[in-house]
């Protein structure tokens, strides 16, 4: 959509080949963002103290706070200790990759290309549903491959084909569409509301540059955190069903 000078596009433009690879401005934009990531990281892990420092302090307590509410929720230290760094991962990268997208350099930097159109090389990533749908894929693999792991495969099977009677059987499909539908529901949801957060703010600052966006911007910042907790938090919640004993007619009077 254009009006007098606003485009506004629902997917990032295509800026080059790599390899038979196309690369996009949400793609360039993840790959700077996570090397800034892994770089941080990298320091921070270098530069640890017995006697920590504030910057320190604050990650050992984002640390120490996620672990002991995995803990808590999955109910076993040992699953909490193989699935933290998933988690923590998850959280990181889904609200730094938000964060970044609200950086003036989205869409305003780039170049034109020889036919005259402006190609921007940054756009934010979480606002491309490649990268979302790509996550929910990581974590509906990695959810069904914990269920498997803990419980065997023939009991997590029996979650969702039991013949025991025709309720369970039929409570089994609803238990395959529901596992289908967390691909959907994760990939959607964050990519719905960092696209919507993002348009709205492009709309405003080219009506009103200025002043206006300001409000909506910190709110959008909260919606950032927000998205990435909720989508760390259901692929946790997501693991800890997976890994449930099934309760045979007890399970499906519960479903019913």
């Amino acid at each position: 959509m254009a009006a007098e000078g606003l485009h506004i596009a629902l997917a990032p433009e295509h800026i080059a080949d790599i390899g038979g690879f196309p690369l996009t401005p949400s793609i360039l934009t993840s790959w700077i963002t996570t090397i800034l990531i892994l770089a941080a990281a990298f320091f921070i892990g270098r530069n640890l103290k017995l006697v920590p420092g504030k910057g320190q302090v604050v990650v050992e307590s984002f640390v120490a706070g996620v672990m002991d509410y995995m803990k808590n929720a999955l109910e076993d230290v040992k699953l909490a200790e193989r699935y933290f760094p998933l988690i923590a991962s998850i959280f990181v990268f889904v609200l730094f990759m938000n964060l970044v997208g609200f950086l003036p350099i989205m869409e305003s930097v780039g170049f034109v290309d020889h036919e005259g159109h402006f190609m921007p090389l940054f756009y934010p990533v979480n606002a491309d549903l490649n990268t979302p749908l790509a996550l929910a894929i990581i974590s509906f693999l990695v959810i069904e491959i914990a269920g498997i792991v803990h419980l065997g495969f023939l009991k997590y099977a029996s979650k969702f084909v039991n013949f025991s009677s025709p309720m369970n059987f039929f409570v089994g499909i609803l238990e395959i569409i529901g596992n289908l539908a967390r691909l959907v529901s994760l990939s959607f949801r964050l990519f719905g509301n960092i696209l919507a957060g993002h348009l709205l703010i492009v709309v405003l600052m080219f009506f009103a540059a200025y002043l206006l966006p300001l409000p909506f911007l910190f709110f959008e910042v909260f919606v950032a955190f927000i998205q990435a907790a909720i989508f760390s938090l259901l692929t946790l919640f997501f693991i800890k069903l997976s890994v449930t004993e099934p309760h045979g007619e007890e399970h499906a009077e519960a479903h019913a």
